[in-house]
């Protein structure tokens, strides 16, 4: 079974809200569909354009506070967002003759200081043994220390890779990898391997080679080395058509962190 993180960036523009890369799942879908059913698949995909707007807007992360009667209005539609995005992916999945199934995370997770405490995974299981392809997301979720919080993609492929160990895990981004410093600057090299001491190494001291960990990239890197130790990890660029393939052929066009 391989489980594959979508991330927002290659589902949609974040600079323009509710955009859809239509052609970008479909893509995704036909590359698939070339393996599909003789391996199993779990997706997870990111807010992207969808559900950040409403989080930032009604400050979900805070918990229930403050003006609570707002917060319960603007957790709604920060999930209703995403069941908006999940419902898109899905719908194309189903075109392409793949039966995808919607999974809502919010649902099936609860979270505490910001990490799954607990996940109902035997509907996962169910629709596995049965050759579904469950679709999950990064969700509004019940928390037990401050009510409301958002749950991350991030953080459900690394409760799934601990629960399901797959043979491989797969993050999709917007570029073709991990990279030795903004892949936006000249001379930026990407890293085609990265081990266990690397990782922890650029998560310690990023000046000591020039990559940049804030942000997303740097909370990927620290997932990523807790499912190493359960898979190995990929990441590669999800626009590039024909990269899911190489990866699922056991190529690597990003960057991969080996099982350790």
């Amino acid at each position: 079974m391989i489980i594959i993180k979508l991330g927002g960036s290659v589902i949609s523009n974040k600079n323009k809200p509710y955009s859809f890369n239509q052609e970008i799942i479909e893509q995704t879908a036909e590359e698939i569909a070339q393996f599909y059913p003789n391996e199993q698949f779990i997706f997870v995909h990111g807010g992207g354009s969808f559900g950040h707007p409403n989080a930032r807007e009604y400050k979900i992360r805070e918990g229930l506070i403050g003006d609570v009667k707002r917060k319960r209005i603007g957790f709604s539609k920060t999930h209703q967002a995403m069941l908006k995005l999940n419902s898109l992916i899905v719908e194309t999945f189903l075109e392409k003759g793949l039966p995808a199934y919607s999974v809502s995370s919010s649902s099936i997770f609860l979270i505490e200081k910001g990490e799954i405490v607990y996940g109902e995974l035997e509907v996962l299981r169910k629709l596995l043994e049965k050759d579904f392809i469950p679709v999950l997301f990064g969700d509004t979720a019940i928390a037990l220390d401050k009510g409301i919080d958002i749950l991350s993609g991030d953080q459900i492929i690394n409760y799934l890779a601990r629960m399901f160990k797959p043979s491989k895990v797969l993050f999709l981004m917007d570029v073709d990898g991990i990279y030795d410093k903004n892949p936006k600057e000249k001379g930026a090299k990407l890293i085609k391997e990265l081990t266990k001491e690397e990782i922890k190494h650029l998560l310690e001291s990023s000046e000591s080679a020039g990559i940049d960990v804030t942000g997303g990239i740097g909370n990927k890197l620290k997932k990523a080395l807790e499912i190493a130790h359960y898979t190995d990890v990929y990441f590669a660029n999800g626009m590039v058509k024909g990269n899911l393939i190489r990866i699922l052929k056991g190529e690597n066009p990003g960057t991969i962190i080996k099982r350790w």
